[in-house]
């Protein structure tokens, strides 16, 4: 489908290259004429005696003006006499044939634009469009002003419609037609009722949608919604209407059609065995394996969500300030994501990146929710934040899902969950109210359905709405809640609900207080370490990420040894995607004397640590000699002596403390002072303890804070389905 763009309502100061409208510059006269009367001719075709939804009368005398040149061209094809003047034509009318070809073009793509294009698209766009026929209409009186029809025998019959229409050109006005201007301001009136908190009459919307666009049946209401969806990903920030305008129109039309058609079509659909996936449009827009990512560096490392209030720590790390915040409180005084010691707890704002963040929303039609205290330019990506019609329409679409939830029949509430899971992957706001109208237990209900769509959808809408952190405890607190999800991960009827369910847990178990009681749920652990050791490559790493979340709660530790986690992770070490993770996890694991010893008993824990310093990534070395030395620490003489005895541990130490990161040279050093201390290193090691000497200037204070670090830096989204 041609874009408006096309149609620049400028009028061209100077024609296009032919090339750029196919136009056939390297043919002869005669030719030229056959190739013109033919296009024209398809054109007519194709257009005569049909009615657009919008622009008619423009449309209709575009389309006649199209049979007037089809009489032409024709005539001149046809007729043998004029044959021998055509090729004798002058380089002024060969432009002018040529140009007609081009005004021919445009005018195909412009009506195509009008039969084809969404009903309320065309009706936002109704003034431009108008703009679009008239400058048409201009560039064909043009045209004909300077044509030497002089050098054409033509026949007086033909001459005169020619003449006809030059004048009819000639006088054409700027038109827009009063009735689709008034359904405009109609539709623009419904925003204004949600904007003001009031919700539009269902008799005014079956009027408007049904009776007077033709918009009927569920299924056009949803190509409506993806075409507008579609605009918005590919919206211009110069250009009308605006971001915030099509939002609200989106949620307005996805009210419309539950309100008006609800689910019985999508439910037919669901018993017949025709549901499909729903089409990725400004619902997939967010982060993950979407088609839209969120950029690394506007995701906050601790809630992975994208940032609102950037905020600066000591060590130069960029976090989320609420997040932050929160982790401070807890009593932790380091760096989530380096591990370094904070050297105090000021959170300064970073403006830069906050604004960068505002002007990426803001190009790619995403809500971007400012905090109340911000002191930026945020009135300036104003368009970027949901309008107020749009929260209202969402608001009262969420609530005509959830009463489907709750009453309608099986296959109705399997569509209400995919809606919802849907409307929850669009903003904080909607993942805050559609919990708070009470979904939560709805979708509970459904996590065991037998139907696959709802359980699938039901697990996959828990994940999106626990994103939001207030909603993690909703899901928590509600009775039985957890105990489902894991179920869906042990037994889910499809892969992808056993990997939402993953997700779900490592979405949950960002918060401290949860990581204990998600471990102690039956099978949980199991189930993760099963998914991790015989899963698809995003259901590893779905489950790899959830068990580092586990990990980091010391209590857990028993936990992921009797469930089989650790050996799932070491086993986890020569997979590509997940090492990092696994490495981290079996860092934090040994970091006691039990999970020490449960590590030590992996035959191919010490080999895979070490493969990783090989080949591993810098974050994967780094994890990998962070095990290593608390495996040391924790594991007593006989990991030690375990390690110690590893083949080319030593050159590899020597490498990383030369050409690791700041913080993987920091722990090889370490690792390296516990191997000088051991009283037969130096047998071991042909006297490298020596060489090692200058590990002392090169971390000259004692690595005592190893204790307090993180072992792993965490660059993982929950995403977003």
């Amino acid at each position: 489908m041609a874009s408006a763009a096309i149609f620049s309502s400028q009028r061209r100061r100077r024609s296009p290259s032919p090339e750029a409208f196919l136009a056939p510059v390297d043919l002869e006269e005669v030719t030229l004429i056959v190739t013109l009367a033919a296009v024209a001719a398809e054109l007519a075709a194709s257009f005569s005696g049909r009615t657009a939804p919008f622009q008619r009368k423009n449309s209709r005398s575009l389309v006649r003006k199209v049979e007037v040149f089809v009489v032409l061209l024709e005539y001149l094809r046809d007729s043998s006499s004029i044959a021998k003047s055509i090729s004798s034509l002058s380089p002024t009318a060969i432009l002018c044939l040529k140009e007609l070809y081009m005004l021919l073009y445009r005018s195909k793509m412009l009506l195509d634009y009008c039969f084809n294009s969404s009903k309320l698209w065309l009706l936002l766009q109704h003034q431009m469009m108008s703009g679009h026929f008239h400058d048409l209409n201009q560039e064909i009186s043009t045209l004909f002003d300077v044509f030497p029809l002089n050098e054409l025998d033509l026949s007086d019959d033909i001459r005169e419609q020619i003449e006809l229409l030059q004048k009819q050109s000639r006088r054409s006005n700027f038109l827009i037609d009063k009735q689709d201007e008034a359904l405009r301001m109609k539709l623009f009136s419904f925003l204004d009722k949600f904007e003001k908190g009031r919700i539009p009459d269902p008799v005014e919307l079956y009027s408007f949608f049904v009776e007077k666009l033709g918009i009927r049946g569920s299924k056009s209401f949803r190509v409506e919604t993806e075409f507008l969806e579609e605009q918005i990903v590919n919206h211009e920030g110069d250009v009308e209407p605006t971001v915030s305008v099509l939002d609200g129109l989106v949620a307005l039309t996805r009210y419309s059609r539950f309100l008006l058609f609800g689910l019985e079509e999508d439910d037919v659909e669901l018993r017949s065995g025709k549901q499909k996936k729903p089409k990725k449009g400004l619902v997939a827009r967010e982060i993950a394996d979407t088609f839209l990512t969120i950029p690394k560096d506007f995701c906050c490392p601790i809630s992975l969500d994208l940032m609102r209030d950037p905020v600066i720590i000591s060590t130069g790390q960029t976090y989320e300030s609420s997040s932050i915040s929160r982790w401070i409180e807890e009593g932790h005084y380091t760096c989530p994501k380096t591990g370094q010691m904070l050297v105090h707890t000021q959170l300064v704002p970073n403006l830069a990146l906050r604004n960068l963040i505002m002007q990426w929303c803001t190009a790619h039609g995403i809500r971007y929710d400012p905090p109340e205290n911000a002191v930026s330019s945020a009135e300036t990506f104003a368009g970027a934040s949901a309008s107020k019609a749009a929260v209202e329409a969402n608001k009262a679409t969420a609530a005509l899902l959830i009463q489907q939830l709750a009453s309608a029949s099986q296959g109705a509430k399997a569509i209400a969950a995919l809606e919802i899971r849907l409307l929850a992957k669009t903003g904080r706001e909607n993942r805050a109210y559609i919990a708070e109208a009470g979904a939560i237990p709805h979708l509970n209900a459904l996590l065991l359905s037998s139907n696959v769509v709802a359980q699938e959808n039901s697990v996959t809408a828990m994940l999106n709405l626990s994103i939001y952190d207030k909603n993690k405890s909703r899901i928590m607190d509600e009775e039985g809640c957890l105990g489902c999800i894991v179920q869906v991960l042990r037994f889910g009827q499809t892969t992808e609900a056993r990997e939402n369910a993953a997700a779900t847990l490592f979405s949950l178990s960002a918060v401290h207080n949860y990581k204990k009681q998600i471990a102690d749920e039956e099978g949980a652990v199991e189930a993760l370490a099963g998914l991790l050791s015989e899963g698809t490559p995003r259901g590893k790493k779905d489950a790899v990420t959830a068990l580092f979340n586990l990990s980091t709660h010391t209590d857990n530790c028993t936990r992921m040894i009797e469930s089989g986690a650790v050996t799932a992770l070491v086993g986890a070490l020569g997979v590509e995607g997940v090492a990092e993770e696994a490495a981290g996890a079996l860092a934090l694991i040994v970091r006691q004397p039990i999970g020490a010893g449960a590590v030590e008993d992996e035959e191919m824990a010490v080999a895979g640590l070490i493969g990783m310093m090989r080949c591993g990534t810098p974050r994967g070395k780094e994890n990998a000699v962070a095990a290593l030395l608390e495996l040391c620490r924790s594991g007593g003489v006989a990991a030690t002596e375990k390690v110690l005895k590893a083949p080319a541990l030593a050159g590899l130490l020597q490498t990383l403390l030369f050409t690791g990161t700041k913080r993987a040279r920091r722990k090889a050093a370490s690792l390296a002072r516990v191997f000088q201390r051991c009283e037969n290193a130096s047998l071991h090691f042909g006297g490298m303890g020596v060489d090692y000497g200058f590990a002392r200037n090169a971390a000259a204070n004692r690595d005592t804070s190893f204790a307090g670090d993180m072992p792993v830096q965490m660059s993982i989204s929950v995403p977003v389905l």
